[in-house]
C-alpha cells in the first residue's frame, strides 16, 4: 500500500485563459495537501510561475521534464512544451484549446501507463479544443475510447449522486437513445461503481422517467411505460436494488433522492440543473466505469473572472480529494475481493 504523500496526482491544466491554473496553485498552496498526495501538473513550468505571480500564489513550483524527476512532497510541473504560450485571460483561443489538449492526452497516456495514480482535470472550453486531431465532445468521450470499460458522467457531493443515461446529446434525440440495454449497462456500471468506489455494499438506486409525470399512462408519452419500466423491472428481480421510474419534477424538491445512493436521470439537464443547485461550488464531476480514476469540478472556464484572482477553488481541491477516495477505496475492494473474509465452519 503506498504511502499517503506518494499517490501521484496527475492534473491536465485545462483552459489556459481560464480559471484552470489559478484553482490548481489555490488548492495546493495549503502545505496539507502534500501530505494526501503528491500533484504533477502537466503544462510548463514557466507559463504557471506567471499565473502564479499574477494572484500572489505562494506555491512552490519544481519543474520536470520526466516523469521519473517527480519529487514527493512537492508541486511538480511537467513540461510538456517548452515554447512560451501567450494568453489571452477571459477568451476563447485555439491555441488555448490546443495546449489544453496537449496537457490532458499527455497526463491520460501516464494514465494508462501507470505513471500517475489518479488523474484531476482543469476545465476545458468544449469548442477551442476541435482540431483534426482531436474529435470529441469532452474529457469524457476521450477517456472511454482510451481506457477500459465504459464511461458514465456521476456527479457527486457527499452523498448526492446524480448518474445520466445520455449525457452531450440533442434534446431531441434523447427518446430516440433510449434502449432497456443501454439503461441496463447504465444502471449496472453504477452499482458496480458504489460498490467499488464508494464502499457501499448493497446500494439502492432511483431512475428519473423522460416524460413529465412519467408519461402519465401513455398520455404525454409512452418510453416510461415501454422502456424503462420494463428495464428496471428486470434488474430488480436480478438482485439490483433500482426503483422507479420517479416523476423528476418533484424527486429533488420532496427530497426523495436522500433515501437513495445514487439517482439517474435519463438527459444531461434533467440530473445536472437540481444537483448544481443543490451542491453548486462543492460538486465533482467523476467518471465512473472505467479501470482509470478521473475527477474534475463541477465548474467551466469562468472566462468571466479568469486573472482576478477571485476564483473559488472549493470544487477543485473536491475533485482532489473524491480521486483520493476512490483510490483508496478501489484498492481496500480489490483486497477484499481476492483475499474474501472467511466464515467459520459450524
Amino acid at each position: 500500500m503506498k504511502k499517503a504523500e506518494n499517490i501521484i496526482v496527475g492534473i491536465s491544466i485545462g483552459d489556459l485563459n481560464g480559471i484552470g491554473s489559478e484553482v490548481i496553485l489555490k488548492t495546493f498552496e495549503d502545505a496539507r495537501m502534500l501530505e494526501l498526495c503528491t500533484p504533477v501538473i502537466f503544462a510548463n513550468v514557466k507559463l504557471l510561475s506567471f499565473v502564479k505571480k499574477s494572484f500572489q500564489s505562494t506555491s512552490l513550483l519544481h519543474g520536470i521534464d520526466k516523469l521519473d524527476q517527480i519529487v514527493v512532497g512537492k508541486i511538480n510541473v511537467l513540461n510538456v512544451w517548452k515554447e512560451v504560450v501567450d494568453l489571452k485571460l477571459g477568451e476563447s483561443d485555439a491555441k488555448a484549446g490546443e495546449y489544453a489538449i496537449k496537457s490532458f492526452v499527455a497526463a491520460t497516456n501516464a494514465l494508462k501507463d501507470g505513471l500517475i495514480d489518479v488523474l484531476v482535470t482543469a476545465p476545458i472550453n468544449k469548442y477551442n479544443i476541435q482540431s483534426d486531431e482531436f474529435k470529441f465532445p469532452g474529457h469524457t468521450d476521450y477517456l472511454d475510447q482510451e481506457l477500459e470499460g465504459n464511461a458514465l458522467m456521476l456527479m457527486v457531493q457527499d452523498s448526492l449522486r446524480v448518474g445520466l443515461l445520455t449525457d452531450h446529446i440533442p434534446l431531441n434525440e434523447v427518446a430516440s437513445h433510449l434502449t432497456e440495454e443501454l439503461i441496463r449497462k447504465k444502471i449496472e456500471t453504477v452499482k458496480q461503481s458504489l460498490i467499488q468506489d464508494f464502499s457501499i455494499n448493497k446500494p439502492k438506486i432511483a431512475v428519473l422517467g423522460l416524460n413529465p409525470h412519467c408519461g402519465d399512462g401513455g398520455v404525454i408519452g409512452t418510453e416510461d411505460d415501454s422502456i424503462i419500466k420494463p428495464a428496471l423491472k428486470k434488474l430488480f428481480e436480478k438482485g439490483t436494488l433500482v426503483f422507479g421510474p420517479f416523476s423528476a419534477d418533484g424527486f429533488f424538491g420532496s427530497n426523495q433522492y436522500e433515501k437513495y445512493d445514487a439517482v439517474i436521470a435519463t438527459y444531461h439537464d434533467q440530473g445536472l440543473i437540481p444537483f448544481k443547485t443543490l451542491s453548486f461550488g462543492n460538486g465533482v464531476n467523476y467518471t465512473a466505469g472505467l479501470n482509470k480514476i478521473r475527477t474534475s469540478p463541477d465548474h467551466g472556464t469562468a472566462y468571466d473572472i479568469a486573472g482576478k484572482g477571485i476564483a473559488d477553488f472549493n470544487s477543485f481541491k473536491e475533485a482532489v480529494y473524491l480521486a483520493l477516495d476512490i483510490y483508496h477505496s478501489r484498492n481496500q475492494y480489490a483486497e477484499i475481493s481476492i483475499k474474501p473474509l472467511k466464515t467459520k465452519e459450524k
